[in-house]
């Protein structure tokens, strides 16, 4: 690879580094995954490092299939194909396999998905004395939230406990202890213990720590800034004291605090690791040197552990442009005919996003962009795994390969319906604890059968039997038993019987033979040795990590949040409600979550390529009742000389074309004495 001509200094830098701990600090558009894959392919030639010995690790499955994408080009499939590049969640499932048997799990442990993982965590907040008198959502995703976050901190239940000061949080706590017997009992590990269960075992078992030490010679992180308390802690058993790492992030784009993701990680590494070398990527190969810096302006009001500043030599660009709305509606007309006009001159669709703090900003700019037959895509949509249906068919799968997952028998003991009611489960459930068996355990043995009375017994053993021979053929056919438990259940039938119109019924099934699909194209890439078991777990994970996101479409308008656009581009952006409570919004006015909010209008900035408009309503609907609003702080920290202000709040949507001219107009008398090259566009009139 001849990195003088395709890298930059800074990225050659950072490639050619070896002998000890990296951290390159990657600004925004400043090209980390080239580093990555360069620095990958230059450990393999130059470094003389075999593949299988070297770990890159991102955060979502997207990164990933980038990651090996850019690799297999570089080096060819053989040698890519070799490499262990994965998402956290991923890497810490291979240990899981190799180690389940020392953390006392089954061979075919079950994942839980998160409704499931609730659905335990409501039943252990049941049981504690005041179960029932639970304000039970609240509770629930209180106690869902906390445990999570627990569990990111390497936090054990005993010790949540002692710690607890507030009653939530001991109830918490209390729900924390049961919910992990449950899992326990079940042989199950939710999204959190895949971190967390590696890293307990690595740090206390110091062979298995050497030879995981010494199965990867160098470690690569990508998003580092986006790592929690238990996947530094893995990343350190990993590297050693050595610390043969490299890691890869931007601590101004940290935006993911609310599910554990410290900055502060980055403190503790230059604390751990004292010959700890930083490289600073500071050139910025997306944006406007105008955008940037206003980027620049926005970040500087937040404190940071290294300084860096992105420059650009892409030109001046485009002023940003703020523009002030009379409210809500007229703010997404204002932006609507903006993105009209902008396809009008040219623009795909696709090269525009209209981002948003909150999901339900989005739906007022459906609406209008669908009046006006624009194209659109929302993204962050309903995961196609949690469709009633899919959700069905996936629990008798993970039942028939683990018969101790007690969340799936309960989901499906009566589906299709089997008039099982709460009397007959409340017996099963008694005599299963009197024997120390799972649910379904019990309902396949002679006490549990005898416990529920006849009628009920001999439902619940056609129920045990059609997830028997699944079970079955689990191992030696597990593209095809699905199918079979398809025809066994009559499932389809069921469905069409339950749906109220055809095309309702048209659409689950629809959902059906996707998920028969999704699972035939999961066991031929995992291989032929691959069992049902193999492939529900990486079913699950996959779900987890990316939520059936879409690929962004070029022929489309792209709708999203500012979480959702993090790592993404766009010719043409426009940043709505750029107003107080909103960015910031109103639960994060602490001084550290002003900081967070700040990062995330950065991030938002920054997707910009070309064209950037924030806009802010001066009045909008709250619950119902119209209330005044202010323009975000964050304005008044932008560099004035960089904005082009619009005030909107007395124009009418189908006033534009006079607006135009009006624009135009200011337009040539602002930019009268600047070159004609770094003027901004100017709009139609």
């Amino acid at each position: 690879m001849a990195l003088d001509t395709q890298l930059n200094p800074a990225q050659r830098a950072a490639v050619a580094h070896r002998g000890g701990p990296l951290l390159v600090l990657a600004g925004a558009g400043s090209g980390k995954t080239r580093v990555i894959t360069a620095k990958v392919a230059h450990l393999i030639e130059r470094g003389r490092l075999a593949p299988e010995r070297i770990a890159a690790v991102t955060f979502t499955n997207k990164a990933a299939r980038e990651m090996r994408e850019r690799l297999r080009a570089t080096l060819g499939n053989a040698v890519a194909g070799a490499l262990a590049v994965s998402t956290f969640h991923t890497l810490g499932l291979r240990i899981l396999r190799e180690e389940h048997a020392r953390l006392g799990l089954r061979r075919g442990f079950t994942i839980l998905d998160a409704d499931d993982a609730r659905t335990l965590v409501a039943e252990s907040l049941r049981q504690s004395p005041e179960g029932g008198r639970l304000d039970r959502d609240d509770a629930v995703e209180r106690a869902v939230w906390r445990i999570s976050d627990w569990k990111s901190q390497l936090v054990a239940p005993d010790a949540a406990a002692a710690a607890a000061r507030e009653a939530p949080d001991a109830r918490a706590a209390r729900a924390y202890l049961e919910y992990q017997r449950s899992l326990r009992a079940y042989s199950a590990v939710d999204f959190d213990d895949l971190i967390l269960l590696p890293a307990q075992l690595l740090a206390a078992d110091t062979s298995r720590r050497a030879a995981w030490q010494a199965r990867f010679a160098h470690l690569l992180v990508d998003e580092y800034q986006d790592t929690n308390g238990a996947q530094y802690a893995l990343l350190k058993l990993l590297a050693g004291s050595c610390g043969e790492f490299t890691v890869v992030g931007d601590d101004d784009q940290s935006v993911y605090a609310w599910r554990g993701a410290r900055p502060e990680n980055l403190r503790e590494l230059e604390r751990d690791y004292p010959a700890l070398t930083v490289i600073k990527l500071e050139q910025n190969y997306r944006c406007s040197n105008r955008i940037l810096r206003v980027a620049n302006g926005l970040i500087g009001h937040n404190p940071h552990l290294f300084e860096k500043k992105l420059w650009s030599d892409r030109g001046e660009g485009d002023a940003v442009r703020v523009v002030g709305c009379r409210d809500a509606e007229h703010e997404v007309g204002w932006v609507v005919g903006e993105v009209l006009a902008l396809t009008q001159r040219g623009a795909k669709p696709g090269e525009v996003a209209i981002l948003y703090r909150g999901n339900h900003q989005a739906r007022p700019f459906e609406m209008a962009l669908r009046e006006q037959r624009l194209p659109y895509q929302v993204s962050g949509g309903s995961s196609f795994m949690e469709r009633s249906e899919v959700r069905d068919l996936v629990a008798y799968l993970r039942l028939a390969v683990n018969p101790s997952d007690d969340a799936a028998f309960l989901r499906i003991v009566n589906v299709p319906r089997r008039e099982l009611g709460a009397t007959t489960l409340e017996k099963l459930a008694a005599n299963a604890g009197e024997h120390k068996l799972g649910l379904f355990e019990c309902a396949r043995s002679a006490a549990g059968l005898a416990a529920v009375g006849p009628r009920a017994a001999a439902r619940l053993a056609e129920f045990t039997r059609a997830v028997a021979l699944a079970g079955a053929s689990s191992a030696t056919d597990p593209g095809g038993v699905l199918a079979d438990l398809i025809e066994r259940l009559g499932y389809l039938d069921w469905l069409a019987e339950r749906s109220a119109e055809p095309a309702a019924a048209a659409r689950r099934k629809d959902s059906v033979a996707e998920l028969q699909a999704w699972l035939a194209r999961v066991v031929v890439a995992l291989g032929k040795e691959a069992t049902l078991a193999d492939a529900l777990a990486r079913m699950a994970l996959l779900d987890q990590l990316e939520r059936q996101e879409d690929e962004a479409r070029d022929d489309r308008v792209q709708l999203m949040t500012l979480h959702a656009a993090k790592g993404l581009e766009f010719p043409h952006v426009f940043l709505v409600g750029f107003e107080e409570e909103l960015l910031p919004h109103r639960n994060s006015t602490s001084e550290a979550g002003v900081f967070e909010e700040r990062r995330l209008a950065y991030v938002g900035i920054t997707r910009a390529k070309h064209t950037l408009s924030l806009t802010h309503a001066a009045e909008r609907k709250r619950w119902g009742e119209v209330a005044a609003c202010a323009p975000s702080r964050f304005i008044a920290e932008l560099p004035a000389d960089e904005l082009f202000q619009v005030d909107a709040t007395n124009l009418d949507p189908r006033e534009k074309r006079a607006r135009g001219r009006a624009q135009l107009a200011a337009l040539r008398a602002r930019y009268a004495d600047t070159p004609a090259s770094a003027r901004p566009e100017e709009p139609e009139p």
